[in-house]
């Protein structure tokens, strides 16, 4: 299953990223800037529908299905494993470190 048909059998996703585990790399931000961007800490957040960052622990956002490959991308590339994709209805994680 792609990761396009994982989002279109309905199940609407979020996004958050563990500051404690992460390096500062900035590889979600070039993969998907419209949902992460690093702070003047050197860690990145993910960013409200207002392009606010989200700076509280745990704080999501949904995944846009225009930017869902972007997103997933970034899970699997990031260097400090620390972003979380998960569906909202169960709070199951589908991409990142805890995914089954």
């Amino acid at each position: 299953m792609t990761v396009q048909q994982e989002a279109l059998g309905g199940e609407a996703l979020e996004v958050w990223i563990d500051q404690d585990l992460c390096t500062g790399d900035g590889i979600c931000v070039q993969y998907a800037p419209e949902v992460f961007e690093l702070d003047i800490d050197g860690l990145a957040y993910v960013k409200g529908a207002d392009d606010e960052l989200l700076q509280a622990v745990g704080a999501t956002t949904p995944v846009p299905l225009p930017l869902l490959a972007d997103v997933v991308d970034s899970a699997k590339e990031c260097p400090g494993e620390c972003i979380h994709v998960r569906r909202v209805s169960d709070g199951v994680e589908v991409y990142g470190p805890d995914a089954g």
